[in-house]
């Protein structure tokens, strides 16, 4: 913590964004409180299913540790919303240029590393907008068939394709119908300059360990009992399953598709993966050029 404090002051400047970052049980949210908590700062949330409300035992918010610390982009959306980086983008720069304006520390702090480095990079292929109806027609497209409209229409030299992917060559196809139509180029969006980035990474026994742990207290927290009130309050199930982990297989549990120990074994296991793939994406950051400094 000192270590942080002392390397943020030392490029203190009035636009600064301190960044913690990590994967799921690591510890992000304890250490972010308590840097704002020294440095006058204010917490700007990068988890993708924080800002539904009602959704708090699942998503792990624990509110009452901020005592004080005001927080954003936390229980602004109702559950059955969907919620993504391009909204994100727009929330983040507001509650961005409201922290710098009362001049206080903005922080961020979040293990969704597509979020943290859509502000922080410009990729102008993820700016295109994508359309749903489109991309539900192309989808019923073979592979085979997506190649070659792909290489019909020919592959600009900067844009990347993931050629093993059917969904990442369905969103490819979109891109390039839409440049089609829209040659050019669009506007190079707002991002972040004047960053920090910490990342915490905890032994691999210790992560997997605090993970186990953490699930079992949420289960005592009323993990079960907060998606049953989500479902009888209209949440629909197919959303609950759509954000995945906790609501996913506690919603499979609660229609009777899972016993509890299957519920158990499915979700712990699930939460450890998705724990290494949150790992695979901030490397991938640090290829795309993002410093992380890991504690």
């Amino acid at each position: 913590m000192n270590e942080i404090i002392h390397q943020a002051k030392e490029k203190l400047s009035p636009d600064l964004l301190i960044i913690i970052l990590g994967p799921t049980a690591s510890g992000k949210t304890k250490l972010a409180i308590e840097l704002a908590r020294q440095t006058d700062g204010e917490i700007i949330s990068a988890d993708s299913r924080q800002v539904y409300r009602n959704m708090d035992i699942g998503t792990g918010k624990d509110l009452e540790e901020y005592r004080g610390i005001p927080y954003h982009l936390i229980n602004i959306k109702n559950p059955g919303d969907k919620y993504n980086v391009d909204l994100f983008r727009q929330d983040f720069f507001k509650a961005y240029d409201h922290i710098i304006n009362v001049q206080k520390q903005p922080i961020l702090c979040g293990g969704s590393g597509s979020y943290i480095q859509s502000v922080l990079q410009y990729r102008p292929y993820a700016q295109i907008p994508k359309d749903s109806r489109l991309q539900k027609e192309l989808s019923l497209l073979s592979e085979k068939e997506l190649l070659t409209q792909i290489h019909t229409i020919g592959i600009p030299p900067d844009l990347q394709i993931d050629f093993q992917n059917h969904k990442r060559l369905v969103r490819a196809l979109e891109i390039l119908l839409y440049l089609q139509h829209h040659p050019q180029a669009p506007q190079p969006p707002r991002i972040v300059k004047n960053y920090r980035i910490f990342g915490i990474c905890p032994p691999l026994e210790k992560r997997r360990a605090s993970i186990t742990q953490r699930l079992h207290t949420r289960l005592r927290q009323g993990l079960l009992d907060e998606v049953k009130f989500l479902i009888d309050n209209g949440t629909a199930q197919e959303d609950l399953i759509y954000y995945g982990l906790e609501y996913k297989y506690a919603t499979w549990y609660l229609q009777g598709l899972l016993t509890y120990t299957e519920f158990m074994e499915k979700l712990n296991t699930e939460i450890h993966r998705y724990a290494k793939r949150q790992m695979t994406y901030f490397r991938k950051m640090e290829k795309d050029g993002i410093k992380i400094q890991w504690l």
